[in-house]
């Protein structure tokens, strides 16, 4: 008899991380399949930050633009499980919040592209909050480069 072990913390980020190495390399379909079982695995109650970072990925996926922001959703519900009380007590709590401008950017484009720009604005807004907290330069000079074509597009339609 074979008995089923759960997948250690280090190999559910490495898994993450080689399905987001096929979304990068253009195999959306593999990275989608691969990030569907691993979201199988580790469940709606697994740990927070895993689904954070699947979530946000497994968005990136997506055909239809409904369901991208069904999954930037589960990312923003997972990281917010991480606010407050709980936040300080929680060892990905800090990666976790440096995830939230990123977050925020997606669903601002999310809700541009299902035509919802006053829910567009409202995640930009907080996008930009939350991106004060980032470093210069790196991925927070990324971030906010990202809000600011954003942004741009918005004002544009």
């Amino acid at each position: 008899m074979v008995e089923r072990q759960e997948a250690s913390p280090d190999a559910v980020t490495t898994r993450i991380g080689q399905a987001v190495m096929l979304l990068h390399g253009g195999d959306r379909e593999e990275a989608r399949n691969r990030f569907g079982a691993l979201w199988s695995e580790i469940g709606e109650d697994g740990d927070a930050l895993h689904r954070c970072t699947l979530a946000h990925y497994m968005a990136d996926t997506q055909d239809d633009p409904g369901d991208e922001l069904a999954w930037d959703l589960r990312a923003l519900t997972a990281a917010e499980e991480l606010s407050g009380e709980r936040a300080a007590e929680h060892r990905d709590a800090v990666a976790v919040r440096s995830f939230s401008p990123s977050l925020h950017l997606s669903l601002a484009a999310d809700y541009l592209k299902l035509q919802r720009p006053e829910a567009a604005r409202i995640h930009l807004h907080r996008a930009r909050a939350a991106a004060d907290g980032l470093a210069d330069g790196g991925h927070g000079g990324g971030v906010r480069a990202a809000i600011d074509r954003l942004e741009v597009r918005m004002r544009q339609r």
